[in-house]
């Protein structure tokens, strides 16, 4: 699986290491995506879309092949739909890597709904936040892939757009006139791309995931917390643990979660939408593009498994912008808040109740350090690496102001994004701490009416620019002339 899809990775910025990798006769090393190879696998002279012109015969050349390869990877994958991802790809491919799976026993349905029962009672004591899941369920791997493939949609969705409008926008003009109503294909092309390194990793990650919130966003339906007892079974192997209290651990872990997504109305919107505005910034180096597509094999257009070793070599690396470090900077330190509350909610609730709880809190963090299949699949389909620093510095902030604020006044803290810690106050807690014990105390005791506030000055502002902006001409004695 390539470490590098959809365009959104953590590029290494070091020029010196690119300028190296730029510099044998492959180009950078990666290969043209999606199809667009060109016939010919000579020079520049072979390109249609080269430094020597634009060359017609060749293009079409290339959309016969092209066409022929669709109709071939449709007649072996079912059609597919439209869209940016073909989500029925991924959906066969997950099922055929998650292969055969044992139906849930009712015992083990039972077992998971009585753990999840007694985690809620004992995390009412913890949190001011109250019960946020209806039902607790036992999910099996496909159970997992059928219940969130809703929610990666949304994630992948932008990725996958944005990238595919970079490539098609790097054709030139008169390939575009050509193209006609080919340029569709085109999508489509990207869309099996994209639909089948989807569905390996959602294959792999269905397997591995311990809770439908395991890697921290909320990927099932609202309400329901859910445990994948296979995966469970496995995880306490080796841990010297009573299987019992891994999985009260575990429903807590989860409990929490859904008391966060469900009572922090905002909160599942902002970390979602800090995914598309990243995709919303992915810029791509067309003229690296250019080079690598010299020297493709033409037999690569009809050859599914060579285009898949292209995929694989990690051409159409985004260039990082600003904007996107801001959005996963953004993004990181909001996953980080969250697994530290979570991570501070659960000791409080079964740390005097559950001997093993530290322990396994431990093995949960250096699952995340060592890049367990979990945080790889998705550090690789989102891009994102929540590096256990900032969850450990999220998780003392928030300890910390549970010992000197109390747990009214830490929970009171997401009542509004604008309340919440950024990345600088992981770095010194204390301010952060004495902001809400301290002065800034009116803005955490009455968020809403501070936004109300800021909502009032704001319309009056524009009702004056307005007035400002009124013609004068019909005013008495207003002629223009003295």
């Amino acid at each position: 699986m390539s470490d590098t899809p959809f365009g959104f990775s953590n590029p290494d910025d070091d020029p010196d290491r690119k300028k190296d990798e730029g510099s044998g006769s492959g180009g950078t090393g990666g290969g043209m995506p999606f199809g667009f190879g060109l016939p010919g696998s000579g020079g520049s002279g072979d390109n249609p879309f080269g430094a020597q012109g634009f060359d017609p015969a060749q293009f079409g050349q290339m959309l016969s092949q092209f066409g022929q390869m669709l109709a071939g990877m449709g007649s072996a994958m079912g059609s597919g739909g439209s869209g940016p991802v073909n989500y029925d790809i991924a959906t066969k491919l997950a099922r055929q890597q998650i292969g055969s799976v044992s139906p849930i026993s009712s015992r083990t349905a039972d077992a998971v709904a009585d753990a999840a029962r007694l985690a809620e009672l004992w995390l009412d004591a913890a949190t001011t936040l109250p019960a946020g899941a209806s039902k607790a369920v036992a999910w099996t791997p496909v159970d997992w892939l059928d219940n969130t493939l809703d929610t990666w949609k949304r994630l992948c969705d932008p990725i996958a757009e944005q990238v595919n409008g970079m490539m098609l926008a790097g054709l030139p003009e008169e390939a575009k006139a050509m193209a006609g109503p080919m340029m569709g294909m085109f999508s489509q092309m990207g869309g099996v791309a994209f639909g089948s390194q989807l569905g390996q990793a959602l294959g792999q990650l269905s397997k591995e995931v311990l809770t439908s919130t395991d890697i921290g966003l909320p990927l099932g339906p609202a309400g329901t917390a859910a445990l994948l007892p296979a995966a469970v079974e496995s995880f306490g192997e080796g841990l010297e643990q009573p299987a019992q209290e891994v999985l009260v651990f575990l429903a807590a872990r989860e409990a929490a979660h859904q008391r966060l997504y469900s009572h922090v109305p905002w909160l599942r919107q902002q970390v979602l939408a800090a995914v598309e505005e990243y995709a919303r910034g992915i810029r791509m180096d067309m003229s690296s593009i250019e080079d690598l597509a010299q020297g493709i094999d033409p037999s690569a257009l009809t050859d599914p498994s060579k285009l898949e070793e292209i995929l694989k070599q990690g051409a159409f690396e985004p260039q990082t912008t600003p904007e996107q470090k801001a959005a996963l900077e953004r993004l990181e330190t909001m996953l980080a808040l969250v697994e530290g509350w979570v991570e501070t909610v659960v000791t409080d609730a079964l740390g005097d109740r559950l001997p093993g709880v530290s322990a396994l809190t431990e093995t949960l963090r250096r699952r995340r350090a060592t890049g367990g299949p979990a945080e790889q699949t998705f550090a690789t389909l989102v891009g994102l690496e929540l590096r256990p620093r900032k969850v450990r510095e999220a998780a003392a902030l928030w300890r910390r102001l549970t010992t000197d604020a109390g747990a009214d006044a830490r929970d009171q803290v997401w009542a509004h994004p604008d309340l919440l810690p950024d990345s600088s106050d992981l770095d010194n807690p204390a301010a952060f701490v004495d902001r809400v014990i301290g002065g800034g105390t009116g803005a955490f005791e009455d968020p809403i009416a501070q936004l109300r506030e800021t909502m009032e000055r704001e319309q009056a502002e524009r009702e004056r620019a307005a007035e400002n902006d009124e013609p004068k001409d019909d005013r008495p004695g207003d002629s223009g002339t003295s």
